[in-house]
C-alpha cells in the first residue's frame, strides 16, 4: 500500500511539474533570503564583536567621556585607589589620513599607554618594525597601524588631519587589532599631537577579585561628564541599534514564504479536486479518511522539504554574495569598515529549513481535510461535491477587527512584534473572505450579463464556483496585498524623506570636511575660512554648525548634538507635533523622535542628562538649563538627536568650532564661481573640504535611498512573478479538468474561439477580484507598516503618499496576466480532445 501512495503522488507531480514548481520556488525563495539575512548579520556580528575586544580590551570597568574627553586628572584618583590593579589611561580620537591613492580615509586613532596595554588590550600592543628602535613606542609622531590601515595607508609615512591642518606621522610599527583603519601611538604623544594636553577619553579599570562595580563607581563619585560602562557595551549598543533592522529584513524575506504557504494551498487543493476520484477509488479499496489526509499532508511536506533545500543552498550562495559586495552592510550603516567572512550555521540553516516545511504543511492543511471529508460514493461517480452555501465570513471578520487591536499594542522588546501579527491577520483574515467576496460582487454583476452568453458563462461559473476561484487567486492575492504594501511604504518614505530635505537644506552651498559625527572634534573649520567665506564676492550670507556625539545612556548607542541658527522654528525644522513655550531663563532645544522613544524626551519638560552630558551643574533650582520645546523628525540619525540654537550652545559651552557651513548666494552669483572662491580662501586646506550645492545633496541622498530600497523592490517582482506563476498552474489545472465541459459547449455549438473567450473571462473576473482584494488588503497593511512598524523599528514617523496611477497600473497589470494565462491554458484544452473526452461518458 505504503509504494502504491507514493506512486500515486509521484505520478501525480509527473504529469503536471508546472503545478508544484511555483510553490516549491515560493518556499525556496522565502527559506533562501530568510538564511541569507541571517548569516549576513550573524557574520557582520561576530566579526564586529571580535573587532570591538581587540580594540577595546577586556577591563573590568571603563570610565568613558559623555561628550570627547574629560580632565585627566581624575586618571590620578582611579589609580590611587585601593580597589584598583591596574588604570589604562586611553585617548580615542576620530580623523581622516590622506590614503595611498590621495583620498581621505576615516581612521580611529587610540592614544594608549604601552606598559599597561597589554594587560587589558593584548591585540592594541604596539609591534616595531625589525628596523625600527623599540623606544619608538613612546616617540612623538610614531603610529602603529593595524591590518585595515596598513592596506589603505602609505607604509612609512602617513599625514593626519586635525581641524584645517595636516599632520605628519611616522609609520613605526603595526598592531594586532581587526576592524576598521586603526591607528595607536602614545597617549602623550597624541596629546601634544593634537592639542589635547590634559584630557582622556576613557580609563580602562582592572579591579581587585571580588570587588562590585556598580558599588565601587558610585563610591568613586564620578564627575559630571563621565560614566561607568561594562566592557560588552560597545557590542550590545551595536547589537540593539541593528536589531530592528535585521529583523525587519528578515520579516521582508519571509514574505515569499508566506506567499509560498498560499500558493501551497492552491495547488493542493486544486490538485485535491482534480483528483477527487482517484481518492474516492483509494478509499474504497480501504485507504480511510485519515491516511488520505496523510497522504496530502505528505505531499505538501514534499514540497516544502525540496523548497527549503534548495532554499539552503541559495541563500548560503547569496549570503557570500553580499558579504563580498556589501561587506555584511546591507545598506544599514550599522558595520562600517567590517569585511566579515561567511559564518555557516548548520543550526540556522536546519531552523529555516524546518521553516520552509511548517509553511508548506501550513498551505496544505485545508486540501488535506479536504481530502479527509470528501464523499466517496458521489467522487467516485465523477460528481463534484457541492460547495454548499457562500463560505461563512465570520473568520475572516474576526482577524480582520482584530488587526486593529493589534496595531496599537506597544513594541515588544522594542520590536513590533504585535504589528506583525495585525498584518498577518490582515492579510489571512482579507484571504479568508474572498469566497463570500467573490459571491456578493458577481452576484450584483450577473443581471447585467443575463442576455449575453458568453459573458454570462464567465460570471456564472465564478459565482457558482466561488471557492475553487478563491484558492486559485489566494496566491495572487498574498504576493500583491504585499507589494502594495510595500509600494505606498516605501513611496510614503522618499516623499517624506523629500521634504525633509527641503526643511533641513534652505542654502545653496553647505561645506564640511569631517566625514563623520565622531570625527567633528578633531576635523573642524576653522573660524578664519568662515569669515573669510562670508567675505567672497557673490555670498549673501552664511551660517554655521556645530555637531557633536554625546553618550547620555552607556546600553545605548550615541545621540548627536546639533547646534545651528534657528529664527523661526515653524520654519526652520521638519516638527513632528506642535511647539511649547520654554520658561524664562531656560534653554529651548528640540529632541528627534529616536530622542523623545529611547531616552524619554517629552515636550515641556525639562532634559537633564543634557547638563551632565556637557559637563555642565544645572542651574540652582531647577532640574535643567534645557527644556524640550518641540520634537521634530530625523530620518539621518536613528539613535536619537537633539537641536538648539548656535548662540544658546556657544554661550553655555563656550564651544565655537565649527562642523558646517551653510552659503546663501547673492541673486545671479554663479555657484561654480563661489565655489572656487571657497577652496581658494581654504588655501592648502582645499583638498580637505567637502563642498555641495542643495540639489547635489538632495539628488546623492535619493539616489542612496533608492540603493537602499532596490531589494524591497525586487522581492515585489518576485512575490509578484512567483504569485502569477500559481494563477497559472491553477488555471492550467483547472482548465485542463474541464475537457469534457468544453467539449460539451462544442457540441452546443461554441467555436474554439468562443470557448477560449468564456475561459479568458473566466480568468479576468477571478483575477479582478484578486486585484481588488490584494490592493485593499496592500492599503490596509501599508498603514501598519507607516504609522506603526516604522515608528516603533527606527523611531521616525512619516505621512502616508500612496501612488495611485502605480498602483492602478500593477493591479491592470495583474489582471491581464491572469487573462492571458487563463486564455493560453484554455487553448490546450479546447482542442479536438476535448470533443473527444465527452464520449467518455456515452
Amino acid at each position: 500500500m505504503r509504494d502504491l501512495l507514493r506512486t500515486f503522488s509521484w505520478q501525480d507531480l509527473r504529469r503536471h511539474p508546472w503545478r508544484s514548481i511555483a510553490a516549491i520556488a515560493a518556499v525556496m525563495l522565502g527559506v533562501a533570503l530568510a538564511l541569507a539575512v541571517h548569516l549576513i548579520n550573524a557574520s557582520a556580528l561576530s566579526e564586529f564583536s571580535a573587532a570591538v575586544r581587540a580594540v577595546n580590551g577586556q577591563p573590568d570597568l571603563e570610565l568613558r567621556a559623555t561628550q570627547g574627553s574629560f580632565d585627566e586628572a581624575l586618571f590620578a584618583r582611579v589609580a590611587a585607589d585601593e580597589a584598583v590593579t591596574l588604570a589604562g589611561p586611553v585617548l580615542e580620537l576620530a580623523t581622516n589620513a590622506v590614503g595611498r591613492n590621495g583620498k581621505r580615509v576615516s581612521l580611529r586613532v587610540l592614544g594608549l599607554d604601552a606598559l599597561t596595554t597589554g594587560a587589558v588590550a593584548p591585540n592594541l600592543v604596539p609591534r616595531p618594525f625589525q628596523e625600527t628602535d623599540r623606544m619608538a613606542l613612546f616617540a612623538p609622531g610614531a603610529v602603529f597601524l593595524n591590518g585595515a590601515a596598513s592596506e589603505r595607508l602609505p607604509v612609512d609615512r602617513v599625514q593626519l588631519q586635525a581641524g584645517l591642518q595636516m599632520l605628519e606621522v611616522r609609520v613605526a610599527g603595526t598592531v594586532g587589532a581587526a576592524g576598521a583603519p586603526l591607528a595607536v601611538m602614545d597617549i602623550g604623544a597624541a596629546q601634544d599631537l593634537f592639542g589635547r594636553a590634559g584630557v582622556l577619553s576613557r580609563i580602562d579599570v582592572q579591579l581587585r577579585a571580588g570587588t562590585d562595580t556598580a558599588a565601587w563607581a558610585r563610591r568613586m563619585a564620578l564627575p559630571p561628564g563621565v560614566i561607568a560602562a561594562q566592557p560588552g557595551d560597545a557590542l550590545q549598543r551595536v547589537d540593539n541599534l541593528s536589531r530592528a533592522y535585521r529583523v525587519n529584513l528578515t520579516v521582508l524575506a519571509l514574505v515569499a514564504l508566506f506567499t509560498g504557504a498560499f500558493l501551497v494551498f492552491s495547488v493542493l487543493s486544486l490538485s485535491v479536486a482534480r483528483r477527487s476520484q482517484q481518492f474516492a477509488l483509494l478509499g474504497v479499496l480501504g485507504l480511510d479518511a485519515r491516511a488520505r489526509r496523510r497522504l496530502v499532508l505528505f505531499e505538501s511536506a514534499g514540497l516544502g522539504a525540496v523548497g527549503s533545500l534548495l532554499g539552503v543552498a541559495l541563500g548560503t550562495a547569496l549570503a557570500l554574495l553580499a558579504l563580498r559586495l556589501l561587506g555584511g552592510d546591507l545598506g544599514g550603516g550599522y558595520f562600517e569598515g567590517v569585511t566579515p567572512s561567511l559564518h555557516w550555521s548548520s543550526t540556522a540553516a536546519a531552523g529555516y529549513a524546518l521553516l520552509g516545511v511548517a509553511a508548506a504543511l501550513a498551505g496544505g492543511w485545508f486540501p488535506a481535510r479536504q481530502a479527509e471529508r470528501l464523499p466517496l460514493a458521489q467522487a467516485l461517480k465523477g460528481l463534484r461535491a457541492s460547495e454548499g452555501p457562500a463560505s461563512r465570513v465570520t473568520p475572516g471578520l474576526l482577524l480582520l477587527a482584530a488587526s486593529l487591536p493589534l496595531a496599537l499594542l506597544p513594541p515588544v522588546a522594542d520590536l513590533p512584534i504585535a504589528a506583525y501579527l495585525a498584518v498577518a491577520a490582515l492579510l489571512v483574515g482579507g484571504i479568508a473572505s474572498l469566497p463570500p467576496a467573490v459571491g456578493w460582487l458577481y452576484d450584483r454583476i450577473a443581471p447585467h450579463v443575463a442576455n449575453r452568453l458568453l459573458p454570462l458563462l464567465a460570471v456564472e461559473r465564478a459565482r457558482r464556483v466561488r471557492e475553487t476561484a478563491a484558492v486559485a487567486v489566494s496566491g495572487v492575492v498574498a504576493a500583491l496585498s504585499l507589494a502594495v504594501a510595500l509600494t505606498v511604504m516605501v513611496a510614503s518614505f522618499r516623499d517624506s524623506v523629500s521634504r525633509w530635505l527641503d526643511v533641513l537644506l534652505p542654502a545653496d552651498l553647505y561645506v564640511r570636511t569631517a566625514g563623520t559625527t565622531a570625527g567633528a572634534d578633531t576635523a573642524f573649520l576653522d573660524a578664519s575660512l568662515v569669515d573669510r567665506v562670508a567675505r567672497l564676492p557673490g555670498v549673501a550670507r552664511v551660517a554655521t554648525q556645530r555637531v557633536r556625539s554625546l553618550q547620555p545612556d552607556p546600553a545605548r548607542p550615541s545621540v548627536a548634538l546639533l547646534a545651528r541658527q534657528i529664527e523661526a522654528p515653524a520654519r526652520d525644522l521638519p516638527l513632528a507635533g506642535e511647539l511649547s513655550p520654554v520658561p524664562a531663563g531656560r534653554i529651548p532645544v528640540y529632541a528627534s523622535e529616536a530622542l523623545r522613544d529611547l531616552h524619554g524626551a517629552r515636550v515641556g519638560e525639562p532634559l537633564p542628562w543634557l547638563d551632565a552630558t556637557l559637563g555642565l551643574a544645572p542651574p540652582d533650582g531647577a532640574p535643567s538649563r534645557f527644556v524640550v520645546a518641540g520634537i521634530w523628525r530625523d530620518y539621518v540619525r536613528q539613535t536619537g538627536a537633539v537641536l538648539l540654537d548656535r548662540r544658546d550652545y556657544e554661550r553655555v559651552t563656550g564651544d565655537r568650532r565649527v562642523t558646517d557651513l551653510s552659503v546663501w548666494l547673492a541673486p545671479g552669483a554663479p555657484a561654480a564661481d563661489v565655489q572656487a572662491g571657497i577652496r581658494s580662501a581654504a588655501g592648502s586646506a582645499s583638498s580637505l573640504v567637502e563642498i555641495a550645492s542643495a540639489s547635489e545633496i538632495r539628488t546623492a541622498s535619493l539616489r542612496l535611498f533608492d540603493r537602499s530600497f532596490a531589494v524591497t523592490y525586487w522581492l515585489q517582482a518576485v512575490a509578484i512573478g512567483i504569485g502569477l506563476f500559481g494563477v497559472a498552474a491553477s488555471f492550467s489545472a483547472q482548465v485542463l479538468a474541464r475537457r469534457k465541459e468544453f467539449g460539451l459547449l462544442a457540441h452546443l455549438g461554441l467555436t474554439r474561439s468562443q470557448i477560449l473567450g468564456v475561459v479568458a473571462g473566466e480568468g479576468a473576473a477571478w483575477t479582478v477580484v484578486g486585484a481588488l482584494a490584494g490592493i485593499a488588503l496592500g492599503l490596509g497593511v501599508s498603514l501598519v507598516l507607516v504609522h506603526v512598524v516604522n515608528p516603533q523599528s527606527f523611531h521616525w514617523t512619516m505621512d502616508l503618499h500612496v501612488p495611485w496611477v502605480r498602483l492602478a497600473v500593477l493591479g491592470i497589470c495583474v489582471v491581464i496576466a491572469g487573462t492571458l494565462t487563463a486564455w493560453l491554458a484554455g487553448r490546450a484544452a479546447a482542442g479536438r480532445d476535448a470533443v473527444l473526452a465527452v464520449k467518455e461518458d456515452w
